[in-house]
């Protein structure tokens, strides 16, 4: 039997698309030999559908679209996946069809919705064949993967074809990329067949004669992040008719990868970068920025902002405060630290947004993870824009992503090397001087391992503080070993560190999130859906409390 196994964008909450898709692609599979054409699960429906999936309009629709499919079926036998009524009329199942000459039937069903965004494929195992079919919809990186099928194939001792839902699908805060691989797998689990990740196709594989194995290849850990990027910043921009785009560059790490990746991503011609100087920022930063925007071949512009926001400084001491209320002659007063937040939502409030308004663009969001995790990002500064591609990536898989854009996506170094060693600073004041080896608060060699204990292991203040006790917890968050000596010469020097963090991440970071804008998972752990949050405050549990009493005795 030949199989073809059906590489297909779903268009989210469109039956009617995805299934003028599909008749084509049976046309296809049936021009090539199949004899059986397998889809992806709800490759009517889409998966993240929000509430759509309390319409029962929807849910009727996709039944009528399915008898379509069926009456496309002629000679050949498809199997696809859709989404119906569970019979408790209060919540809905993922469901597998096989159709063929105008006949629909149900074949294997499994929840909707499974743990976060985990879902086990529904497996239909082919009468009188050696054969397992499963259809997923799973996005990256928590797809049903290669290591699973291939259990599933020697445990049950049968050939699994398998295939995933292709395109990008969102939650409203949090989008998904859905690479659309087709495996096949032998019945001793060796991956026999596998299909480029993110684009369309057949892959027709004859039951009676499977390829031979499929050698494994190693590549490092962000190749696979770096073609979900692209392929997601692609889709994104598509979807919102968005065709080109506006990059506030600094000079740093952050900036300098989203515009290395965007212009991967939709082409130099298409990106406009603009590099904004205060009188903080050093001719080392600003001159690797000019080399950046030569070495990526974009349009680029230099805007300073020292006069701008000096004018906002004056006229807002200047003007009188008046009201009932207001004391005689009172004036606003600009700390040293607002002037800080100032430069940044100058930078991004004026000069970004009216640059990218006048250009017809949109603005990017350059944030890592672990600047979003507490809150390192100016409300309405730096944290605006339309899309944070990086949102998702700790500083450490930003550095690798730097590397690699440089030795595999280019081949050359477009990113200045300066730019990947320089120490990470946000250059609004003196005491950030790069110049003189000065930046950021965090320190990421560290913190990019506490702060990922937080947010994807859900450890507390109680479990950091117990490992600390037990001197093991550089080896339970996975950083290099010595550090914390080195950064925290005392206990209270590292309870006062752990401590600001903790009640940033679960203060005011949190409402920051809340209005920070979409952003790419990379992680199945990314802040938005994946990540429920409400703004309590901190919490200080009673062993917490014991253990740091102890310690500062100590």
């Amino acid at each position: 039997m030949k199989i073809a196994l059906i590489s297909m964008e779903v268009i989210p909450g469109r039956p009617d698309l995805n299934a003028a898709a599909m008749q084509t692609k049976i046309t296809a599979a049936k021009a090539a030999g199949a004899e059986l054409a397998l889809f992806p699960a709800l490759s009517l429906s889409g998966l993240f559908l929000g509430g759509v999936w309390k319409q029962p309009a929807f849910l009727r629709d996709c039944a009528a679209y399915a008898e379509e499919i069926a009456a496309a079926a002629d000679g050949i036998t498809v199997v696809f996946g859709n989404a119906a009524e569970a019979e408790s009329c209060t919540s809905v199942r993922r469901t597998l069809m096989e159709a063929r000459d105008g006949m629909l039937r149900e074949v294997a069903h499994s929840p909707l919705h499974g743990t976060g965004n985990t879902f086990a494929p529904p497996l239909y195992e082919l009468p009188n064949e050696n054969i397992i079919l499963a259809a997923d919809a799973s996005p990256f990186p928590i797809c049903f993967g290669a290591g699973s099928l291939a259990e599933t194939a020697r445990e049950k001792r049968k050939n699994i074809f398998y295939i995933n839902t292709l395109g990008l699908q969102d939650k409203g805060k949090t989008v998904y990329a859905f690479p659309g691989r087709a495996y096949v797998f032998s019945a001793a689990g060796e991956r026999v067949t596998m299909s480029p990740a993110y684009t369309e196709g057949i892959t027709v594989v004859d039951t009676d004669t499977l390829p031979a194995p499929i050698l494994s290849h190693a590549e490092p850990p962000i190749a696979p992040i770096h073609r979900m990027l692209r392929y997601a910043v692609q889709k994104f921009l598509a979807r919102i008719h968005m065709e080109r785009v506006v990059i506030g560059i600094s000079g740093g790490i952050d900036s300098a990868v989203a515009a290395a990746l965007y212009v991967d991503a939709i082409g130099a011609d298409k990106v406009l970068l603009v590099n904004m100087p205060s009188r903080f920022n050093s001719a080392t930063t600003k001159g690797l920025a000019a080399q950046l925007a030569e070495n990526l071949g974009c349009r680029h512009m230099i805007v300073p902002i020292e006069e701008s926001v000096e004018h906002t400084v004056e006229q807002l001491t200047s003007i009188p405060i008046m009201g009932k209320c207001a004391a005689e002659g009172e004036h606003l007063t600009i700390s040293s630290f607002v002037r800080e937040n100032m430069q940044a939502r100058d930078r991004s409030g004026r000069v970004l947004s009216a640059v990218a308004a006048a250009w017809g663009a949109g603005f990017t969001c350059n944030a890592n993870k672990a600047e979003a995790t507490v809150g390192y990002a100016t409300l309405y500064g730096d944290q605006a824009g339309f899309l944070s591609a990086l949102a998702d990536l700790w500083k450490y898989q930003v550095y690798d992503l730097a590397r690699y854009l440089n030795d595999s996506a280019y081949g050359r170094a477009v990113i200045p090397q300066g730019i990947i060693d320089i120490v990470p600073s946000a250059e609004l004041s003196d005491a950030q001087n790069v110049d003189e080896g000065k930046g950021d608060p965090i320190r990421y060699p560290y913190h990019d391992y506490l702060f990922r204990a937080f947010a994807e292991n859900n450890e507390t203040p109680e479990e950091i503080l117990e490992y600390y006790a037990k001197n093991a917890l550089e080896a339970q968050i996975g950083c290099e070993e010595g550090l914390v000596a080195a950064y925290f010469p005392t206990a209270a020097d590292f309870i006062a560190d752990l401590e600001r963090w903790w009640g940033l991440y679960t203060g005011m970071a949190v409402a920051k999130r809340i209005q920070s804008p979409p952003l790419l998972s990379v992680s199945a752990h990314a802040y938005g859906s994946d990540h429920p949050e409400s703004q309590i405050g901190t919490y200080e549990t009673i062993r917490y409390r014991a253990l740091k009493e102890k310690l500062l005795q100590k």
